[in-house]
């Protein structure tokens, strides 16, 4: 089993994702439970409460960032971030409810140095809530480094 804490930087209350259930050089299968009691379901619509499409997309993100940083990195790269630098063809399929399941799946398309073009689906049920094409590419933050922000904790 996979420590999500040190391989991306998301904490709570921004970390969307509970659990790796699969994970290659190439792919991973995460989930992430959503509570009834997330605060965002309180003002995302009061009386017909809805995840936001941002955050589902924020959740297929973070998969992808874990996929980055779990292995594939190696050497220099390790003291990079993945970071999200192109959205292309979301598409939202399906409504996300309180108490659903996020089944989180990620491929890596192509790498092209330090980018990474993947395509990753956000089911529910085995129905596809969101589907979406994206790069993320390891940036160096100055002053800060995921290796030393990791071990810290």
């Amino acid at each position: 089993m996979i420590d999500i804490s040190r391989v991306i930087p998301h904490r709570p209350p921004f970390l969307f994702v509970d659990r790796a259930l699969e994970l290659d050089e190439k792919k991973i299968v995460a989930e992430k439970y959503l509570s009834p009691d997330l605060d965002f379901f309180k003002g995302h619509y009061p009386g017909f409460p809805l995840m936001p499409g941002v955050l589902a997309l924020e959740a297929i993100f973070q998969a992808g960032a874990i996929l980055i940083g779990s292995g594939i990195l190696s050497g220099d790269e390790r003291q990079g971030v993945p970071a999200l630098t192109r959205i292309r063809d979301a598409k939202f399929r399906r409504m996300i409810r309180p108490g659903d399941t996020l089944r989180l799946a990620v491929e890596v398309e192509e790498r092209a140095g330090p980018a990474f073009l993947m395509k990753g689906s956000a089911t529910v049920n085995g129905e596809v809530a969101v589907n979406v094409i994206f790069t993320c590419a390891l940036i160096k933050i100055e002053g800060f480094n995921l290796l030393e922000h990791m071990d810290g904790e």
